[in-house]
């Protein structure tokens, strides 16, 4: 028995022993990688808890609908003002990444009515968020694509890298319980902004605009919901799909982020393609002129053909055709066709560049405040005279402003001098002229040969009047008291074309516009 067993120990030992192979220490740290995510990861999820939370926060009651007006209403002002504070304060308020995270995980466990709930608060709160703003922008003065608005109409692919690393964030915090990292994921994908502007493209009715921000709007919805998916699927949250219906979401998935990466990618060559050209520009204008030169603005219009650019450069010395050497250069080395427009400022002796900049600065501040003055004066004459601002005539040159007012209900030519008055008081250096309308002209009282105080102020609005008008003018009254009122106004260079006796009362006299046709006709 004895010998047996020594014998077969000894068969054992003779066996050649398997090799492990070199891929054996690989899979054998995977298994316990994937152990460790099992039970320690996985394990320390209450699965439960995190799906109600969530689905606390993804249904559409009054309150969603409530923030979601109030986070519209602050996103599309602080985009108007063109104040990143205000819109991060909408991105905090914002309460749509509830039902966002709600799709996400709806789909990963496959609850269809879950689904249902959170797909209609999406819809909802998108709408409500879109008209709001839209509401909003029509209601408002302020109409312009400022640069917080511009910037949400481009979305890139790093938009979409951006809305990918925040939803990871976010659905991790979410289902590890750390809540208070969502408001830098609100923050981060923005949602509330979008929507703003596309209910301002909708407002204005700016395609572009509207467009762009539905694309960038789309890719963040899409990203985060996806991926909260995915990392349900991570932390094995129980599912009711069968392994077909797990195998079509992955294919889904993936079709999705091709079909969002594809037009973001072609924008982000787009972009970069156009900081190239920002960047070659530059660089080939500022070494055309020298070290001790500057380029000071650069202004590039891509929708133009050719592509304009507009350049200011302080410069020791002008050089003659440097916009025409700059075109053939750039259109040879971009590949497009490109016209280039140089603005040259000479620098003083022992003047450098800095000093003319910020001359430059100052001149342009200067202007800026001139047009600033002029569209202020422009508008306050059209409000006074009832007119579109077009109607207002403007000579810069001169500054003078001259507009034609319309009737207004019971006023006379003292209204409209205290108007025109008005109007001169707020609008320095600028020489003003209301022209009223031809209405009647106050009656003049004589007494003792001499007019009296109060009809003198009257005949001073009637020269007023006359120097704007310029239409002839007749007088009634008895020979005598004509004879006063003539005498004043040929003091003031002021004829009188038609004269007649009326049936006026002694010591009053009347005056009346004539029609053009009627001037210079002969007294009765």
């Amino acid at each position: 028995m004895k010998d047996d067993q020594v014998s077969t120990v000894s068969a054992e030992q003779s066996k050649p022993k398997q090799s492990s192979g070199p891929l054996e220490p690989i899979s054998g740290s995977i298994r316990l990688f994937r152990r460790w995510w099992r039970v320690v990861v996985r394990g320390g999820v209450d699965q439960q808890a995190v799906i109600a939370k969530v689905r606390e926060d993804s249904g559409f009651t009054p309150h969603f609908a409530f923030m979601t007006s109030m986070s519209a209403g602050i996103a599309i002002l602080g985009l108007l003002l063109s104040s990143p504070a205000v819109v991060i304060g909408a991105m905090l308020l914002s309460p749509l990444m509830g039902p966002i995270l709600g799709v996400g995980f709806a789909l990963a466990i496959g609850d269809s009515a879950w689904l249902r709930e959170s797909g209609k608060a999406i819809i909802l709160g998108t709408i409500i968020s879109v008209l709001f703003a839209g509401l909003v922008v029509v209601m408002s003065p302020l109409q312009t694509v400022t640069a917080e608005i511009a910037a949400r109409t481009r979305p890139n692919l790093f938009d979409l890298a951006v809305a990918l690393f925040s939803a990871l964030a976010g659905a991790y915090a979410m289902i590890r319980g750390r809540m208070g990292a969502i408001v830098g994921v609100a923050i981060a994908t923005a949602l509330m902004p979008p929507l703003a502007v596309i209910g301002f493209g909708l407002a204005t009715l700016n395609w572009t605009v509207f467009g762009g921000s539905l694309l960038l709007f789309f890719t963040n919805l899409m990203t985060i919901a996806l991926t909260a998916t995915a990392m349900a699927w991570l932390y094995g949250f129980r599912s009711y799909l069968s392994e077909r219906q797990s195998q079509f979401q992955v294919v889904a998935m993936v079709a999705v982020f091709v079909a969002l990466a594809i037009p973001l990618g072609l924008s982000l060559r787009q972009i970069a393609w156009e900081a190239n050209v920002s960047r070659s520009a530059n660089g080939y204008i500022k070494d055309q002129f020298g070290k001790r030169a500057s380029v000071s603005k650069l202004e590039i219009d891509f929708d133009a053909e050719p592509i304009l650019i507009n350049a200011t450069v302080f410069t020791p010395s002008v050089i003659a055709g440097a916009a025409e050497e700059s075109s053939r250069v750039l259109t040879r080395t971009l590949g497009r066709s490109i016209s280039v427009n140089v603005d040259q400022f000479k620098l003083e002796t022992g003047e450098d560049a800095q000093s003319a900049e910020l001359a430059a600065a100052k001149m342009q501040a200067q202007a800026q405040e001139a047009e600033i003055q002029v569209n202020r004066l422009r508008e306050n004459l059209a409000l006074i005279a009832g007119i579109p601002m077009d109607d207002v005539m403007l000579d810069t040159s001169k500054q003078r402003a001259m507009v034609i007012a319309k009737p207004l209900p019971g006023a006379s030519l003292a209204s409209y001098y205290a108007l025109e008055q008005r109007v001169a008081a707020g609008a320095e250096n600028w020489t003003i002229s209301l022209r009223p309308p031809a209405i009647a002209l106050p009656d003049l009282v004589i007494t003792d040969g001499a007019v009296i105080p109060a009809s003198t102020d009257d005949l001073n609005l009637i020269v007023w009047a006359f120097e704007r008008i310029n239409l002839p003018l007749g007088m009634d009254g008895s020979l005598a008291d004509r004879a006063v009122v003539k005498e004043w106004l040929e003091t003031k260079n002021v004829p009188i074309d038609q004269e007649t006796d009326g049936d006026i009362e002694n010591g009053r006299v009347t005056l009346r516009w004539l029609a053009p046709s009627e001037a210079q006709s002969p007294p009765n």
